[in-house]
């Protein structure tokens, strides 16, 4: 449990993260607010990008997304980062049938600070991030200078070399 003040803020600093937050089934806006409620349990200032409703990039046949970057700092650590994630996705209704198909809620840890992660159950940076618009649309609209560790390249410059190649559809909401 992480120690809080009495405004509820973590007394540590922590580790900046960025997250990609995104759901297309049920109230999707809903949905991806009740998951910042819980984020801010274990995330510390946290800053929110736009809404922004995507198309479905593996699996075509299904509803559009929603989706939404944050950034904020935790006290976790990466494992113990996605086991939270994890069960806060299956507390709101999250069920993992079928790989990149409809979902209630979908959280992928995109950075965690410099650290560069890579065991069975956790890879980062997210090893998609920058194939997906959809990540860095929202991202780059919060955190246009977080550097990807594994090659110092920011959001933004990320950003600008994925649009000459992806062409998916996504609007701000």
């Amino acid at each position: 449990m992480v120690e809080r003040n009495k405004e509820g803020k973590s007394e540590m600093s922590g580790v900046r993260v960025a997250l990609s937050l995104g759901s297309n089934v049920g109230d999707s806006k809903g949905n991806i607010r009740d998951a910042l409620k819980e984020l801010s349990k274990v995330v510390d200032d946290m800053k929110v990008s736009s809404f922004y409703r995507t198309e479905p990039v593996k699996i075509k046949f299904q509803p559009d997304f929603i989706n939404i970057a944050v950034v904020g700092s935790t006290v976790l650590s990466p494992l113990s980062f996605l086991r939270y994630v994890n069960m806060m996705e299956k507390e709101l209704g999250r069920v993992r049938e079928i790989r990149f198909g409809p979902r209630t809620l979908d959280i992928d840890i995109i950075f965690f600070g410099s650290e560069i992660v890579k065991t069975d159950l956790l890879k980062i940076p997210h090893p998609e991030f920058e194939k997906r618009l959809f990540v860095l649309v929202p991202l780059a609209e919060i955190a246009p200078h977080f550097c990807n560790p594994e090659d110092g390249r920011k959001v933004h410059e990320i950003l600008d070399e994925a649009k000459k190649t992806l062409r998916h559809r996504i609007e701000k909401i």
